[in-house]
């Protein structure tokens, strides 16, 4: 994620460019001439967006400070591999354009390095969701068209197909090596994750309980510690309900025009962009439990789900949340499938919890109790707050349209079930089921 202020008297200007570059409203075209997106074999989406933020103005109506922030321009993705490589391939491959694009930022310099300058404005991510650890665009794309190839060959319906099982797909195997010999299908072997991020993955899976064993051990050495952090454990639950019932709650309707601004954007695929922005609530109390949260949260990420599923929630391709500002203000951005609305209440059903748990530490969320009850379960002024928060898109690319989640889970299986060498009649059934 790239994040630099837009240069006074430029915002304009910048706006319609960033409109050049989509075949629809805020949908990209993949071959566009300035940065063209489908270039980037490693690249699931990417986004431009102007961060804006008219929510500020609520923290002065309740006689708090504004921070007077710029307007931003973000450019950010999620890509296979590490994002400095993705980086300098955008540098190089579409280097005219960008330079074109921030050329409308403030300490710009179209004649320097492009590279060293988005690596010196990259933002880290405080926590990230990836939906299936792993998964690159290359096995999206050859699974995908496995799926077709294999599809194409298959009758109907299964059941009544007087060919058994076994030989249907055996049928179906040889169908796909002639498809391979002839160079019209592809399928390659996934890379091998790299041995240093394996060895960085499993630190950062016990980091915590090493913590926590030191604790431990101090505890046992020190046994006054013990009550210390007994009294320091109540003072911080009593902190919390006293700023729960204190904190105002400020969800009012948002402007009609905004929303259909928004909507105008949404639908065009049968995945989604998201993003939103918001002030943390004054204080070091929230800005450092934000902070402790998001930690919880990039690690049960990474090491609990990523395997298909957010708590509950499995129309989420990827999700990030960014501090900005000195950590006064926080941007969450997703890609999702479905429409909006159906996106909200998924959460609110399955997992208003989790919402309550990071979101409340923004200014004006609906009142929680104890962190996790109420807030997002108040269904209209959470749906409010949202809106309200939500910002355009300007621009956003999806390497695979028209392929949701369960496309991609289906045809995983599809290509599962086609490299395995033995399997039996029930098993053939059911992969064949579906093709």
């Amino acid at each position: 994620m790239v994040v630099a202020a837009v240069a006074s008297g430029r915002e304009t200007g910048l706006r319609k460019l960033l409109d050049s570059l989509n075949l629809k409203p805020g949908m990209a075209d993949p071959d566009n001439a300035l940065v063209p997106f489908g270039r980037f074999e490693r690249l699931h989406y990417a986004r431009f967006a102007l961060l804006t933020d008219t929510t500020l103005g609520d923290l002065e109506a309740f006689e708090l400070p504004r921070p007077r922030v710029p307007l931003y321009l973000s450019f950010l993705g999620e890509c296979d591999g590490p994002a400095n490589d993705q980086l300098a391939e955008f540098a190089q491959v579409a280097g005219d354009g960008l330079r074109s694009v921030f050329a409308h930022c403030e300490g710009f310099d179209v004649d320097g390095n492009l590279f060293a300058w988005l690596k010196a404005r990259s933002l880290p991510v405080a926590a990230g969701y990836v939906n299936r650890i792993g998964r690159t665009v290359r096995q999206v794309r050859e699974d995908s068209a496995l799926q077709r190839a294999l599809a194409s060959q298959v009758p109907r319906d299964i059941a009544a197909e007087a060919e058994d099982p076994q030989a249907l797909r055996h049928r179906l195997l040889a169908f796909v090596q002639a498809e391979q010999l002839e160079g019209r299908l592809l399928l390659t072997s996934p890379e091998r994750t790299p041995t240093g991020w394996w060895l960085r993955n499993l630190l950062h899976a016990i980091a915590p309980f090493a913590v926590l064993l030191v604790l431990v051990l101090l505890v046992c050495r020190l046994p006054l510690l013990l009550p210390l952090l007994v009294l320091l454990a109540v003072w911080l639950v009593w902190q919390l309900r006293r700023r729960e019932k204190s904190d105002p709650e400020f969800c009012p309707r948002p402007d009609r025009e905004a929303v259909q601004e928004m909507q105008r954007l949404e639908d065009h695929d049968l995945t989604n962009s998201f993003t939103a922005l918001g002030p943390v609530k004054p204080g070091l109390f929230r800005r450092w439990l934000t902070q402790l949260i998001l930690y919880a949260i990039d690690y049960a990420c990474r090491h609990v789900f990523g395997r298909g599923h957010l708590a509950r929630v499995q129309t989420i391709h990827f999700a990030r949340w960014v501090f900005l500002d000195g950590k006064t203000r926080v941007l969450f951005a997703s890609n999702y499938d479905g429409s909006h609305e159906s996106y909200m209440d998924d959460f609110i059903n399955k997992a208003a919890w989790g919402l309550n748990l990071i979101f409340s530490n923004g200014f004006g969320w609906p009142r929680t109790d104890w962190l996790l009850k109420g807030g997002a379960r108040h269904e209209l002024r959470f749906k409010y707050y949202q809106r309200r928060h939500q910002l355009p898109t300007q621009v956003w690319y999806k390497a695979y349209p028209g392929l949701t989640l369960t496309d991609l889970e289906r045809n995983r299986r599809i290509r599962e079930g086609f490299e395995m060498h033995q399997v039996t009649d029930a098993q053939a059934l059911e992969w064949l089921r579906l093709l």
